[in-house]
């Protein structure tokens, strides 16, 4: 099973969403992957991951042509707000799915505020992604 998780900078909810499906089931082949590759990581998406026992702070943040070239059983979207452009994948892919999320790193406020923000994501990208698993892989 291979599942490719796209979003625009690839450094926050695709990361996340790539951390927890990998953690569900290690046999499942999953890359992740951005139209606008940031080309870093968000440093509080590792940190929430890292706070929940998930190391996601050795993942790298691609551009989605790296994957064109290959196969994929899904191929997932997780960018949420109506002013994101998702990225659309023009690769081999047997079924696409959009399961959208917030944007935390567009969080504005306190640093308690933003981080529940990042919280709040997470969480929700971790109960969206393991009903995912369990539907469709599982």
């Amino acid at each position: 099973m291979k599942v490719l998780i796209l979003c625009t900078g690839n450094s926050c909810r695709s990361q996340m969403a790539h951390g927890f499906l990998q953690s569900f089931d290690p046999s499942i082949t999953v890359c992740s992957a951005g139209t606008e590759a940031s080309g870093k990581l968000n440093k509080k998406a590792v940190q929430v991951m890292s706070e929940i026992g998930i190391d996601i702070s050795q993942h790298t943040s691609d551009p989605v042509g790296k994957y064109l070239n290959d196969e994929w059983d899904y191929v997932i979207t997780v960018c949420g707000g109506a002013n994101e452009s998702c990225p659309a994948f023009i690769g081999k892919v047997k079924k696409r799915l959009h399961i959208g999320f917030d944007d935390p790193s567009h969080a504005v406020g306190t640093d308690e505020f933003i981080m529940s923000e990042f919280y709040r994501v997470r969480d929700e990208i971790k109960a969206r992604f393991h009903e995912f698993y369990l539907q469709n892989i599982k």
